[in-house]
């Protein structure tokens, strides 16, 4: 039932964003976001992104194996201030900012680890292995600014 929540939460987060924009990640260090993914996400998400094996089946713990950021995954179904919280509080902080108690997840936060530029640098360089009809459909789902 929490994780239905918090899937709703997500997707009305998603629904909000209809103008396209990819803002926050362009003219980013893309070269800096890929060291950065290799010292603090590679472990957990793959050296090419791939993910665990089974990521879309919970642990015995009710925790999911840390997902695909490529193509196969659902990170670009995601606007980028998503992705940002939920990389920068960690996947229950980011529940819990979204009101969503008692989700337990896998995902620490990096927030204390990493200054924002260098998060942004991260997403930049996930989103710069898409395809550019993946990069555009989650462009898409970002809210425009003023």
């Amino acid at each position: 039932m929490k994780l239905i929540r918090f899937c709703c939460a997500i997707a009305a987060l998603i629904a909000a964003g209809i103008a396209q924009a990819g803002h926050e990640l362009e003219n980013r260090d893309l070269a800096l976001g890929e060291r950065l993914y290799a010292e603090q996400c590679a472990a957990c998400h793959g050296t090419n992104l791939e993910g665990e094996p089974n990521w879309s089946q919970p642990n015995a713990d009710g925790t999911f194996p840390a997902p695909p950021h490529d193509e196969t995954g659902h990170t670009w179904h995601h606007d980028n201030g998503v992705l940002f919280t939920y990389t920068a509080l960690g996947g229950q902080g980011a529940a819990e900012q979204w009101g969503i108690t008692g989700f337990v997840s896998g995902m620490p936060g990096f927030g204390e680890t990493l200054e924002d530029d260098e998060i942004w640098a991260i997403l930049a360089y996930i989103r710069s292995t898409w395809s550019e009809d993946i990069q555009a459909l989650q462009a898409s789902r970002n809210p425009p600014h003023d």
